[in-house]
């Protein structure tokens, strides 16, 4: 059988159509994460991820003795157990940053297209009977609000909209685009009840250049991890962590369109720009650390369905390790 030539290779995400990309992004969920990550109704964090309803009479012998209501049962002189609502209704609320900066990829993706694939991966495999997904899209005209409802045809029109999104130009840039923590602050305003938080961005926003300052969106971050579990997914192109030496190249700021040569030949310029990079980068995961959130990097030049495996299954392994076991092993 003869191979197939460089000219009729398999295409890559970004040079599909937005209807072949979901479907090449469905396909690889479903058969390279589903099977791989969880069972029927289990979640991409561990952890119960249930709400309180109520509670019921005590069944000897169905029912586990930890669940136990004892102030009801108090009350009652009657064992009375704790009901609650399952995984399986779960609703889960995605923060979507696609303003300009995410707009930037030297690989196979830009940082929108890994974006897209990281609410992919977070919207089918949640998705199960009951369960709902509902979107905050933080783009440069503002926030676009997607209502939760459950179902496929939900998920695909939420990430049919974020691929066919325009990217911004110098002639439509906003003077006062919003920054991630109004995105943040809306979510908090519509996720009511506990569930799953998933904040996609590249946390660029609004950086102070004091490492021992908090960044601006910190503490509403901090505030959505009281109530419910989030995950932070942290989206980097590779040059943003080092320059090549090609030569002399224009950088164009993506957020307020201003421009800067730079002449990449010099060694110590790029050294300087690498230290810098892993600056911002530690002082993002610190600050992520301190708001309580659960933290998964992607790299565009990474294969991320591997990059979601490894860390699903790092926080499992973590979760059913001994309490005194995980403080010695975070320490």
């Amino acid at each position: 059988m003869r191979r197939p030539s460089a000219a009729t290779a398999d295409p890559g995400l970004t040079e599909l159509a937005p209807n072949q990309r979901l479907r090449r992004l469905e396909l690889t969920v479903t058969r390279r994460l589903d099977g791989l990550l969880h069972g029927q109704y289990r979640g991409l964090l561990p952890g119960p991820g249930s709400e309180p309803a109520g509670s019921r009479e005590y069944r000897p012998g169905e029912d586990e003795v930890r669940r136990m209501d004892w102030a009801v049962t108090a009350r009652t002189t009657v064992p009375h157990v704790r009901q609650v609502d399952a995984d399986r209704e779960l609703t889960t609320w995605l923060l979507i940053d696609a303003t300009p900066s995410m707009e930037f990829g030297t690989a196979e993706l830009d940082k929108r297209e890994l974006a897209v694939a990281a609410v992919a991966a977070v919207g089918f495999l949640t998705a199960g009977v009951g369960n709902r997904l509902g979107a905050q899209v933080l783009r440069a005209d503002g926030v676009r609000s997607f209502p939760a409802r459950s179902g496929r045809t939900h998920l695909l029109g939420l990430l049919r909209a974020l691929l066919a999104a325009p990217r911004t130009t110098g002639d439509h840039r906003p003077a006062d685009p919003p920054e991630l923590a109004d995105g943040l602050a809306s979510v908090q305003r519509f996720a009511t009840r506990r569930g799953l938080v998933v904040v996609v961005s590249d946390f660029l926003d609004g950086l102070p250049d004091d490492p021992g300052q908090p960044p601006p969106w910190e503490r509403s971050l901090r505030r959505l991890a009281v109530r419910h579990q989030v995950l932070v997914v942290e989206v980097t192109d590779p040059r943003e962590l080092e320059l090549p030496d090609v030569g002399l190249i224009t950088l164009i700021d993506p957020e307020t369109g201003r421009s800067r040569e730079v002449c990449t030949s010099d060694r110590r310029l790029r050294e300087r720009y690498a230290a810098a990079a892993a600056a911002q980068r530690d002082q993002v995961r610190a600050a992520l650390r301190r708001s309580g959130a659960t933290h998964l990097a992607l790299r565009t030049d990474r294969d991320w369905s591997v990059d979601i495996v490894r860390h699903v299954h790092a926080q499992r392994r973590l979760a059913a390790a001994p309490a005194g076991a995980a403080r010695g092993g975070a320490a």
